[in-house]
């Protein structure tokens, strides 16, 4: 399955502790937005089967079950903080929110129902910049919760195959530790970073290792290095667009029925919507996810 995940900056960089299971139904909620024809509200029921848990996680039909049974008794109750900007002021403030306003499970059909609330809606769905994309296939296999959030801090800076240095207590934040959760440098570098590192490694498109940073003999913060695997790098360049194409297909896309129909925001002008394509079409991995499309429009595949 190559369905696509993106999420706004401000979410990927947020504070949150979220179980594998709760993370893995936030992610199918994202992509059943996605799928939508029309924008999500603040009313928009997103349905997630057993089946959609089985085939993404590869898990077995009672899996699946006792999955998403425990993860809509417990997703209510989760919040997360972030870093947004004040509109009158223009300065940074740190807000807290939940992730659901409703959540149902129907038990004879093991179907959960949830809204979004209205701060997770944009930072999940039209998105025009400093978001974050990936292929869902990249976390599906993934068990760890921290490898899930890693992989998402690592995957934002895919552009030059590096991280900056995240400080300690700021790294611990994002990941959603407490004082109390593997205090011991050596216990959380082991527990945390390694463990999840061999995930990734195994498990995704990318090669990952660390770099730890000292003052004195302390350790402050850790970098990521990274490439992608061959195999997942090869489809990517193949596809990507140049700078002459991009304007040339946001235009094309932007006026394709079927294209518009499934991805335009309700009430966007043409030339609005090819706007934002400009911006979307120079990620590659969107065009490696519509490249269906783009061929249907005159895309040469050779």
């Amino acid at each position: 399955m190559n369905e696509l995940i993106v999420k706004d900056n401000a979410l990927i960089n947020a504070s949150y502790n979220l179980e594998t299971i709760e993370q893995r139904l936030v992610l199918l909620a994202i992509i059943k937005a996605r799928k939508l024809e029309k924008s999500i509200n603040s009313e928009t029921v997103l349905r997630i089967h057993a089946t959609d848990y089985m085939e993404h996680f590869k898990v077995s039909k009672n899996s699946a079950y006792e999955a998403l049974k425990n993860a809509s008794n417990s997703i209510f109750s989760r919040q997360f903080s972030y870093i947004e900007i004040d509109t009158e002021t223009g300065n940074k403030k740190k807000s807290k929110s939940r992730w659901v306003q409703k959540v149902s499970y129907i038990d004879d059909s093991a179907i959960v129902e949830m809204i979004f609330t209205n701060d997770v809606i944009p930072l999940v769905t039209q998105l025009e910049e400093s978001f974050t994309s990936y292929q869902m296939k990249q976390v599906s296999q993934l068990t760890g919760k921290y490898a899930i959030r890693i992989y998402e801090l690592i995957i934002q800076w895919r552009k030059i195959n590096k991280t900056p240095m995240f400080e300690l207590n700021e790294f611990r934040r994002k990941l959603g530790l407490g004082e109390n959760d593997y205090p011991r440098i050596d216990t959380f570098k082991t527990k945390v970073i390694e463990s999840s590192l061999k995930q990734i490694n195994k498990s995704t498109d990318i090669v990952v290792d660390y770099d730890q940073h000292k003052e004195g003999r302390s350790i402050i913060g850790f970098s990521f290095r990274f490439r992608l695997k061959d195999e997942a790098q090869k489809p990517i360049k193949d596809m990507a667009l140049s700078e002459k194409q991009i304007p040339l297909f946001a235009n094309k896309l932007a006026h394709d029925a079927i294209f518009s129909g499934k991805y335009a925001v309700a009430g966007e002008t043409y030339e609005d919507f090819e706007k934002r394509l400009l911006v979307l079409l120079g990620n590659a991995v969107n065009v490696e996810n519509w490249k269906e499309d783009l061929y249907r429009v005159g895309y040469d595949k050779k």
